[in-house]
C-alpha cells in the first residue's frame, strides 16, 4: 500500500500536463473536472498510503521511499539529480507521519477547492489556465512536503512561490493584482535567500542535505553559533513563506487573486509551509534554545499585531487574510516553545475552518456581484442560508468557542506556552480575545443587521440586486469543510491518550517535544479561561456591531493602515531605493555603461570614416600607398640589422 505514495505528486503533475497541452481545446467545464479529478486521485492515493503507514510499527514509520517502500525498509532514490564533487542530491520521498499528515490535508482541502472553483470561475476567459496553475501548485506543494532533502524541498518551495505569483496576479489586467503578485514574489525571494544560505552552511559542515543524515550528524553544527545561524536562516525563509514579521504584509495584498486562490494558497496550504519546515528540522531547533526564543517572540508578536489589524478592516477577504497571519503566528509561537504537536494540530484545524471561511466569503462575493466591503453587506442570513450556516461553524471554530475545533487546537498551544513563559501566554490570551472579536465582527457585519446591500453606498454607488445562493458545486465543499470545522478537534483531545495526533507524530519528534507538565486541574482552568475570553469577545462584538456598521472609534486609521507598516517600508526602503536607482541610472548606467558602449561605437565610426578617405578609387594612389608601405618595411628591417 505504500507504493501509492508515488502517485500523490504524479496525478497533479499529469493533470497539469494534460491541461497545458489540450486545455484550450477541452474548454470549460471539462478542464475543471480534469483538474479536480487529478487532485481527487492524489487524495485517494494519500488515503491508501496513510493506511499502509499506519499498519507499520511505530519504529518503522520514517522511511526513505522508492521501490522498497512496500517492504517497510529504507529504499534507494529514484535517481541522483546532482552528482557534483561531494554534493550528491538524490530525488527520493521521505514518508513519515509528519509528511503524511501534510499530504492528507493538502490533497483533501485542495480537492474541495478545485471543485468549488468550477462554479466560482465559471465564464472566466482564462478558466482553463486557472486549473493549470492550481494543478501545478498542488504538485509543487507535494514535492515540498514529501522531499527527503533540503534541496528538493527548495524546488517545491520555489514551485509554490511561482504558482502563487501566477495565481495572485491571475487577473493581471488589474493594476492592483499585478502589483500584488510582484509584491508577494519579492517578499518571498527575501526569505528564500535565507533558505539558500542555510543550505550552504549546513552542507559546509555536514557534507549532506538529506534530512535524516543531517540530523544524525547535527553535532557537527554545534559550536561557534553555527547551529543558531542555520536555524535562524531557515526561519527567515519561513517568515517569508508563512507571512511573519517582518515579511508579513504581502499576504493581505495577495487577496487580489480569485477567492479560491485565497482559500487554497493563503489559508490552507502554502502559508503553512514555513511552519512545516521548522517542525521538520526540529532536531536542529532542540540544539538552539536562543533561536527558539526568537521564533517564539516573533510568532507571538505577529499573532497579536495581525489580530489587532483584522479588527479594523472593511474588506472581508483582507480581514480574513490578517486572521491567517495571526493564526500562523500562533503556530510559530508553538514551534518556538517546542510544542510541535500543538503547531501541527492548529495547522490541520486551521486548514479546514479557514478554507471554509474563504470559500464562504467567496460565496458571498459571488452572490453580491463581486462586492467585498462588509459595510455594504448585512442581513445575508435570509438570502444565503447555506453560506450562512456553514460560515457560522467556521466563525465559531476560529473564534475558539467550545467545543469547536479551534477551541481545542488553540487551547493546546496556549497551555504549552503557559508552561514555558507567562509573558507570551498573556500575549497569546490577549490575541485570542481580539481573534474572537474580529471574527464576530465579520460575521455580524456580513450576515446580520439591516440589508445594506439594498441601499446606495455613501460614495454614490448604486444598490445591489438581491443576493443569490451559490450553486451546489460551490455549496458542497462548504458543507464538507463545515463538518471538519466542528469535529477536527477530535484528533487530539487532551483527555484521550491513545490514537492521538501526538502519538502519531512521535516517531518524528522523539523526546524533543516540550512537556509543560500541567496538572489536570491547571488544564481545566486554562480551558475555562480560553472559553471565557472567546465568549466574552464574541458577546462584546455582538453588542457593538449587531445594529450598526459604523464605529469609527473602533476602526482607527492606525489599524486600517496596517500599523503604517507599508508606509515605514516605503520611507525606509522604497523611496531611498528609488533615489539610488535614479542616481544609478544617470551615473552608472547612463554615463559609465552606456558611455563605454557608445564610446566604442563612436571609435569604430570615426575609424571607419578616416579609413574611408583613403579609398579614392584612383590606382595611382593605391600604388603610391603600396610603395610607401614597402619603403617603411624596408627601412624598419634595415634599422634592425647590425
Amino acid at each position: 500500500m505504500l507504493h501509492a505514495v508515488f502517485l500523490m505528486p504524479l496525478f497533479p503533475l499529469a493533470g497539469f500536463v494534460v491541461l497545458l497541452a489540450f486545455g484550450r481545446r477541452i474548454g470549460e467545464p471539462i478542464a475543471g473536472w480534469i483538474g479536480t479529478s487529478a487532485v481527487a486521485a492524489a487524495f485517494v492515493s494519500a488515503c491508501i498510503t496513510l493506511v499502509g503507514l499506519a499498519n507499520q510499527p511505530s519504529s518503522a514509520r520514517q522511511l526513505t521511499c522508492s521501490d522498497s517502500c512496500a517492504r517497510g525498509a529504507s529504499g534507494h532514490a529514484f535517481f541522483t539529480w546532482i552528482p557534483v564533487g561531494g554534493l550528491h542530491v538524490k530525488v527520493a520521498i521521505l514518508l513519515d507521519p509528519l509528511s503524511m499528515t501534510m499530504a492528507m490535508f493538502v490533497t483533501g482541502v485542495s480537492m474541495l477547492i478545485h471543485l468549488y472553483s468550477i462554479g466560482y470561475m465559471k465564464g472566466d476567459r482564462d478558466f482553463t489556465k486557472f486549473f493549470v496553475y492550481l494543478n501545478a501548485f498542488v504538485f509543487s506543494m507535494l514535492v515540498l512536503v514529501l522531499a527527503n532533502n533540503l534541496l528538493v524541498t527548495f524546488v517545491g518551495w520555489e514551485g509554490v512561490g511561482v504558482c502563487s505569483y501566477w495565481l495572485i496576479s491571475f487577473w493581471f489586467h488589474r493594476d492592483s493584482a499585478a502589483s500584488a503578485g510582484k509584491k508577494a514574489f519579492i517578499y518571498n525571494r527575501i526569505g528564500d535567500a535565507g533558505f539558500l544560505l542555510a543550505m550552504f552552511l549546513i552542507f559546509s559542515k555536514t557534507g549532506t542535505l538529506t534530512y535524516l543524515t543531517v540530523f544524525a550528524h547535527r553535532h557537527l553544527l554545534v559550536g561557534g553559533g553555527t547551529m543558531t545561524a542555520a536555524v535562524l536562516l531557515l526561519f527567515l525563509a519561513a517568515t517569508g513563506k508563512s507571512a511573519q514579521i517582518p515579511l508579513f504584509n504581502w499576504l493581505p495584498d495577495a487577496m487580489e487573486g480569485p477567492t479560491p486562490v485565497s482559500a487554497l494558497i493563503h489559508a490552507a496550504t502554502m502559508v503553512t509551509a514555513g511552519v512545516y519546515l521548522m517542525v521538520r528540522v526540529n532536531p536542529l531547533l532542540a540544539l538552539s534554545p536562543d533561536a527558539m526564543w526568537v521564533i517564539a517572540a516573533i510568532g507571538g508578536a505577529t499573532a497579536f499585531v495581525a489580530a489587532t489589524i483584522a479588527c479594523a478592516q472593511q474588506d472581508i477577504k483582507k480581514a480574513l487574510a490578517f486572521s491567517t497571519v495571526s493564526q500562523i503566528g500562533y503556530m510559530v509561537l508553538a514551534v518556538g516553545t517546542g510544542a510541535y504537536v500543538a503547531a501541527i494540530f492548529l495547522m490541520v484545524c486551521h486548514a479546514f475552518y479557514k478554507g471554509l471561511l474563504f470559500l464562504g466569503a467567496g460565496s458571498v462575493i459571488h452572490g453580491l456581484e463581486d462586492e467585498q466591503d462588509m459595510k455594504r453587506m448585512g442581513g445575508l442570513r435570509r438570502t444565503m442560508p447555506w453560506t450562512f450556516v456553514t460560515f457560522l461553524t467556521a466563525w465559531l471554530a476560529l473564534a475558539a468557542i467550545p467545543p469547536f475545533a479551534g477551541f481545542w487546537a488553540k487551547g493546546d498551544i496556549l497551555a504549552n506556552v503557559y508552561g514555558k513563559t507567562l509573558v507570551l501566554y498573556a500575549l497569546g490570551l490577549l490575541t485570542a480575545f481580539f481573534t474572537a472579536y474580529y471574527m464576530s465582527r465579520i460575521y455580524f457585519l456580513t450576515f446580520t443587521g439591516r440589508e445594506r446591500w439594498a441601499e446606495p453606498a455613501p460614495d454614490g454607488r448604486p444598490a445591489h440586486h438581491r443576493p443569490h445562493e451559490s450553486p451546489w458545486i460551490m455549496r458542497a465543499p462548504l458543507v464538507v469543510l463545515s463538518f471538519f470545522a466542528v469535529f477536527a478537534g477530535a484528533v487530539n483531545l487532551p483527555w484521550v491518550h491513545t490514537g492521538t495526533l501526538g502519538q502519531w507524530l512521535a516517531p518524528v519528534l522523539g523526546n524533543r517535544l516540550f512537556n509543560a507538565h500541567e496538572s489536570p486541574t491547571e488544564l481545566i482552568w486554562l480551558a475555562v479561561a480560553d472559553g471565557i475570553v472567546a465568549v466574552g469577545a464574541a458577546y462584546a462584538a455582538w453588542r457593538i456591531w449587531r445594529r450598526t456598521s459604523e464605529r469609527p472609534a473602533l476602526e482607527p486609521a492606525f489599524l486600517q493602515r496596517v500599523w503604517y507598516w507599508d508606509n515605514v517600508y516605503d520611507a525606509v526602503i522604497g523611496r531611498p531605493g528609488q533615489v539610488v536607482a535614479r542616481v544609478y541610472a544617470v551615473m552608472v548606467d547612463g554615463r559609465l555603461i552606456d558611455g563605454a558602449v557608445n564610446g566604442v561605437a563612436r571609435l569604430v565610426r570615426s575609424t571607419g570614416s578616416g579609413v574611408r578617405r583613403i579609398q579614392t578609387g584612383f590606382v595611382r594612389n593605391y600604388v603610391l600607398g603600396i610603395a610607401l608601405g614597402m619603403a617603411a618595411i624596408l627601412a624598419f628591417m634595415l634599422s634592425r640589422t647590425k
